[in-house]
């Protein structure tokens, strides 16, 4: 909701920046208290890749909350159970279920109706959107290589640092003049991004991702009643019937994943 708000006001460049540069100050305090020691990794090359991907990732979907309805935002983001076992398996060297199979037929089915292609065109911004989750995929296996052996708070610090940097040649050069009040929006969007990781983080070590996939999934419903109340957005049929069959299919690779 925070990235559609700021969408019509910055540059995606500039709220990329934003976010990551102010998630970077909010660690501050842990490393502060915890030494500049705890910064020691040897997977320093693993943590540059990651922020790679995710500000790649980023761009993608960030444009996509901007110029699409809230709910078909999120669900497009929720694409990548489809992506990662896949990855895991052709990288990682994870095995593969068979249930996965069947969960990426169902979720492309999905796609399908949320591209609607009846109509006489497809919509570009969900190939970007899905472009985007297909990229933050990658992003997300490398942080199940980097999970055997770091903290998640080093994990996020990292993120933050090279996502900063990475990301700030193009707002320089997308640069406009940013309100107090812009500000005020993109300190809440860092805060609320920063917390949802490291929560995250703390859930996956706790849980099993499929226990966890239907609390994942329940952001879609979350994005569709903000946008419904905030931007009176509709949600047609089809894309309806999309989102059953992508957090159906999302749930059952997540669950298949890890059987």
């Amino acid at each position: 909701m925070l990235i559609k708000q700021l969408s019509d006001q910055l540059p995606t460049t500039q709220i990329m920046f934003f976010r990551n540069f102010f998630a970077l100050l909010l660690l501050t305090p842990w490393l502060m208290a915890a030494g500049v020691a705890v910064l020691k990794t040897q997977y320093l090359h693993w943590h540059f890749l990651r922020a790679m991907l995710g500000v790649s990732a980023m761009a993608c979907l960030y444009f996509a909350w901007g110029n699409l309805p809230l709910a078909q935002s999120a669900l497009l983001k929720q694409t990548s159970p489809f992506f990662i076992p896949l990855i895991a398996f052709l990288w990682l060297k994870e095995p593969l279920h068979k249930q996965v199979f069947a969960a990426i037929f169902i979720g492309f089915v999905g796609v399908y109706f949320i591209l609607n292609p009846q109509q006489g065109s497809i919509n570009l911004v969900v190939l970007i959107a899905l472009l985007g989750a297909l990229i933050g995929s990658f992003a997300k296996v490398t942080i199940r290589k980097l999970g055997k052996s770091e903290n998640s708070k080093l994990i996020v610090f990292y993120f933050s640092l090279f996502a900063t940097l990475i990301s700030l040649p193009p707002a320089l050069y997308y640069w406009h003049e940013v309100t107090v009040m812009q500000l005020i929006w993109l300190l809440a969007l860092a805060l609320t991004s920063t917390i949802a990781q490291l929560l995250l983080s703390k859930a996956y070590r706790l849980s099993k991702a499929g226990a966890l996939a239907p609390f994942t999934y329940s952001s879609v419903l979350y994005a569709a009643i903000f946008g419904w109340l905030f931007w009176a957005e509709q949600i047609s049929a089809t894309t309806v019937l999309g989102i059953l069959l992508i957090c159906s299919a999302g749930i059952l690779a997540m669950r298949g994943s890890r059987a």
